[in-house]
């Protein structure tokens, strides 16, 4: 029974490097290409893209994590294969409609939308995303099967080859907009139909891994509305929905943001203008923290199919020791990134976007990696164990809070009050969920002390790198060469990585068993054994 869960353990470690590795390709060509945008376009142009990107954003956390988890687990309760595909054919009318539905919405009633955002001109890019809501259905039921099924390389390729096709479109638009001398409105537009390029591909492609692995498709399935529909709309709504918000909590924080922080920059004292170029260089932030995310949504993505076992086979010891590794996981990996994040923003900042506009903004704002990435976690292990009413009480209060304090905030301080209510929405979210877990699993940090050996590891990274970043200033001073910054930035992360990964390894944070468990754990152990 134990070399068992051992091996179900190592299949869901390398499930969640396989994810990993997508997502990192994902998010960097996702950083990629903000640099040209944003250096072609503008910060104005760059607003106008990031105003819409919440609604491209909420449809891609729908397809890529929210639903395929609630479908993954779905699939994971049946007892064999012929239950499965009931399942499935029980599920798809009813996300089609909620497809359908949303696209409804977004498209008809653009013109309202793009008024509330404070800007008439953003409606012909709101109803060009509202077409990625119909691409949805398929992407996230194919994808959820296939996850349930522990089989995650056809989602990793299908996410890759859709952010290929969508960052392409959008480099072309904002060369587009040098060449042929666009407003950022209309090259907007062009931008985001990436995204539905994208999506079609990506359906595609995952049509193409179903046809081979399990030799149907899903569209030959006999599609199904039982007794038992009410039921299952119920539960996809509340349980899909509350993973749709936990994934892309950060996205509906920006989605406040796109209805509050221009119009409350314009009474903080800015003129029209300079509330559009601030929030531009606000958003920012915004692929910062994605980027920063990716471990903890991939670690995520693995863990809830393989702990949805776990409960029910009844085996609460091992649901409880899995769900202890996951959060110390996640809370190393956020953690270590968000400090070494944040000690090489300004680097950072200057390599992706040309100048140090929004530094202390930026700063503040990277912390939300830790917040958002134990946020997941937490709700994961949750879900799981079908509990639901914490998460809805996290999810309500962290959204209120965000809604209240942003206007509020951003009126008296600027894009820093923007950045602290996101803060502190997130806090409030992350206590709740604390609070409200098992006792046996929020203890995961006292375990082998834990909590104190993570913080001396992040000590010894933060004095490094304030070593480091002391050193770069001693010899270039106040860097203002693009390639010097993005230099810097790379061998800060190695360096950072470095020490936080062999202070880890001296100081025992993870047990031998749990480095093993983790892609490349024993080569670090064993480098480390060579060393000494």
């Amino acid at each position: 029974m134990e070399a068992l869960a051992n091996k179900e353990m190592k299949v869901m470690m390398q499930g969640a490097f396989i994810l990993t590795a997508a997502s990192f390709a994902a998010k960097l060509l996702s950083a990629v290409y903000r640099v040209p945008y944003q250096n072609f376009a503008g910060d104005e142009g760059f607003y106008v893209y990031q105003q819409v990107y919440p609604i491209y954003g909420i449809a891609m956390t729908l397809a890529l994590s929210g639903l395929p988890q609630f479908i993954s687990k779905y699939v994971a309760e049946q007892k064999n294969i012929k239950e499965q595909g009931h399942a499935l054919e029980r599920l798809f009318p009813l996300i089609s409609g909620f497809g359908l539905i949303l696209w409804g919405l977004c498209f008809f009633t653009a013109q309202p939308l793009a008024n509330w955002m404070g800007d008439g001109k953003l409606a012909p890019l709101i109803q060009v995303v509202s077409f990625t809501f119909v691409i949805m259905p398929f992407l996230s039921m194919t994808r959820g099967e296939f996850q349930g099924k522990l089989l995650m390389v056809p989602t990793a390729v299908s996410q890759v080859i859709e952010q290929l096709i969508r960052v392409s479109v959008i480099i072309i638009a904002a060369w587009s907009f040098k060449q042929f001398g666009w407003n950022v409105y209309h090259t907007g537009t062009v931008a985001m139909s990436g995204a539905v390029f994208g999506g079609v591909a990506a359906v595609i492609v995952l049509w193409y891994y179903r046809h081979k692995i399990l030799g149907t498709s899903l569209l030959r399935r006999k599609l199904s509305l039982g007794a038992g529909s009410w039921a299952l709309s119920r539960r996809l709504v509340l349980e899909g929905g509350l993973m749709t918000i936990y994934s892309g909590l950060l996205i509906l924080f920006q989605l406040i943001d796109s209805f509050t922080v221009k119009k409350a920059l314009v009474d903080y004292g800015l003129s029209e203008h300079g509330a559009k170029l601030a929030k531009g260089v606000y958003d920012r932030g915004q692929p910062l923290v994605q980027l920063g995310l990716v471990v903890a949504l991939a670690l995520s993505s693995s863990f809830l199919p393989l702990m949805t076992r776990y409960l029910v086979n009844r085996d609460r010891k091992m649901f409880a020791k899995t769900s202890r590794i996951f959060l110390r996981l996640t809370s190393a990996i956020a953690a270590a990134a968000t400090l070494g994040l944040a000690l090489l923003l300004p680097y950072v900042n200057y390599a992706l976007f040309k100048d140090y506009k929004g530094n202390f903004t930026l700063l503040l704002f990277v912390f939300a990696i830790f917040l958002m990435a134990m946020v997941q976690a937490y709700q994961s292990i949750a879900q799981s164990q079908n509990r639901y009413r914490s998460s809805l009480q996290a999810a309500g209060a962290g959204l209120v809070l965000k809604i209240v304090t942003t206007g509020g905030l951003t009126k008296q301080f600027g894009t820093v009050g923007a950045s602290l209510s996101t803060l502190i929405g997130l806090a409030v979210a992350l206590f709740i969920l604390h609070l409200t877990s098992e006792h046996e699993t929020r203890d995961y940090g006292k375990e082998r002390r834990f909590n104190r050996k993570l913080l001396l590891c992040l000590i010894g990274m933060v004095v490094v790198l304030l070593c480091y970043y002391g050193g770069i200033t001693l010899i270039f001073g106040v860097v203002h060469k693009r390639s010097i910054a993005l230099v810097a930035a790379i061998l800060g992360v190695a360096i950072g990585g470095s020490t936080f990964i062999l202070l880890a390894i001296q100081l025992r944070l993870l047990t031998i068993r749990e480095w093993l468990m983790l892609p490349f754990g024993s080569k670090l152990l064993r480098i480390n054994w060579k060393r000494g």
